[in-house]
């Protein structure tokens, strides 16, 4: 599908940043009810390892040469799946959207020929008011894969400290700087989704290259038992515009699962985002990932608040 008489398509530079910035919020407020990016997202989109906006994204304009919509590619181990992105102003951009998804998907067939592929499968996210978005993907034979969940609690009525741990279970933060307990937290978090069928590992050196410079290392927190690391948990500041801490990954060994260690985590990293003056605490679960307990979630008091559904495509190389 081309683009409107008047219409156009170029690539993004770090420039446009604040331009994208305005169509993803706009975007994300249609979908999900607030903006779910900010400035440092877009651009870390943008140079991602394995991303060459020059290659890899769009901006759709308008006849008045006003950026309306954003098209990008997200591919973050460099193996297995893609991911596509086609963000439109939902008053001004839509006529955009399959034009760019289309590109996107010649971007994929294009990838699959430079890996020596046969074809690669390509993902695109779905929210429920994205009805004509899941049309444009259907039309294209994208299929339903799995859903995610978003949940969501109130810390005010947290008790002043949290509840003491099961016994033999204690809970440590993270000890900034120190690459053995970063190391240590990798590796328990790499045992504890290698179940999950869409886990994509990544080796150690190019987890901790996209930590950052680990400003809130004081929300990751470490639980041992018996005094051994057997699980953790990752905070992200993904939600701090909406006065929200977020947890970003929990994870437990196998073998130490259903002993209290999960809730544990969950309860210590609550009161630190309450004690820094937040008001909320978050996290998203994968449904189709075997590990992730709903009724734990619940018995801390998340609840789900909004859901998002993949759908996906196999592009054959060309």
């Amino acid at each position: 599908m081309t683009l409107p008489v008047g219409w156009s398509a170029r690539r993004p530079t770090l420039d446009d940043v604040p331009a994208i910035l305005a169509v993803v919020h706009a975007a994300d407020t249609f979908a999900i009810g607030h903006p779910d990016f900010d400035a440092d997202d877009v651009r870390l989109a943008l140079t991602a390892p394995y991303v060459d906006p020059a290659q890899d994204s769009w901006l759709g304009l308008n006849p008045l040469g006003e950026v309306v919509a954003w098209a990008i590619l997200d591919n973050h181990t460099g193996t297995g799946r893609e991911l596509v992105d086609v963000f439109v102003d939902p008053e001004t951009g839509r006529a955009a959207q399959a034009p760019l998804l289309d590109r996107q998907l010649a971007r994929v067939a294009d990838r699959a020929a430079e890996r020596g592929l046969p074809a690669l499968t390509v993902r695109c996210l779905v929210c429920p008011p994205e009805r004509e978005w899941l049309a444009i993907l259907t039309d294209r034979g994208f299929t339903h894969a799995k859903r995610y969940v978003r949940m969501r609690r109130p810390l005010a009525d947290l008790p002043a400290e949290p509840p003491a741990p099961p016994a033999g279970v204690t809970i440590r933060e993270v000890r900034a700087g120190d690459e053995a307990d970063l190391r240590t937290f990798h590796r328990i978090y790499d045992a504890a989704f290698q179940s999950v069928p869409d886990y994509q590992p990544l080796p150690y050196e190019r987890w901790r290259a996209r930590l950052g410079d680990g400003s809130a290392w004081d929300e990751w927190f470490v639980a041992e038992v018996d005094g051994a690391p057997a699980g953790v948990l990752q905070s992200s500041d993904q939600a701090r515009d909406r006065d929200e801490g977020f947890v970003k990954n929990l994870a437990v060994l196998p073998g130490q699962r259903r002993r209290g260690v999960g809730g544990a985590l969950l309860r210590r990293a609550f009161h630190r985002y309450a004690a820094k003056g937040l008001s909320f605490a978050g996290l998203g679960v994968d449904l189709a990932n075997p590990t992730a307990p709903l009724s734990l979630y619940r018995s801390v008091g998340l609840r789900e608040v909004h859901s998002v559904d993949m759908y996906e495509l196999v592009v054959p190389a060309r």
